[in-house]
């Protein structure tokens, strides 16, 4: 991917954040089939705040997600409980959850931890 530099509504330009996003447990299904995909967001989310784990959420539901049943991933905008989240191999609680702020070259994985029976 190329480098995309964004502005502000005060004209001020920064760099996209680049990560990787994994999915793992069934959630690939919602992505394309895909387990790992190495993405830029806008380094600012829509209110001109750092993005962060919250605002990644939204993008990738927007953005990457293909499947139609955005509910089997979040539910009222949140991650969808029986959801593991890991930042850096690291569980999201420990770094603060939706507000962690997303650093280049961070590791986000989603795991279903959901099994029908």
């Amino acid at each position: 991917m190329g480098e995309q530099q964004g502005s502000s509504p005060n004209g001020v330009h920064y760099k996209p954040v680049t990560l990787d996003v994994e999915f793992s447990g069934g959630l690939e299904t919602l992505f394309s089939n895909q387990r790992s995909h190495r993405i830029q967001i806008p380094a600012k989310d829509p209110s001109e705040q750092p993005a962060n784990l919250g605002f990644l959420v939204h993008y990738l539901c927007e953005n990457l997600m293909k499947d139609k049943r955005k509910e089997l991933f979040v539910l009222e905008d949140r991650i969808r409980p029986g959801i593991l989240v890991l930042i850096n191999d690291v569980d999201w609680e420990l770094e603060g959850e939706e507000g962690y702020l997303i650093q280049d070259d961070d590791t986000i994985l989603f795991v279903s931890t959901l099994h029908g029976g």
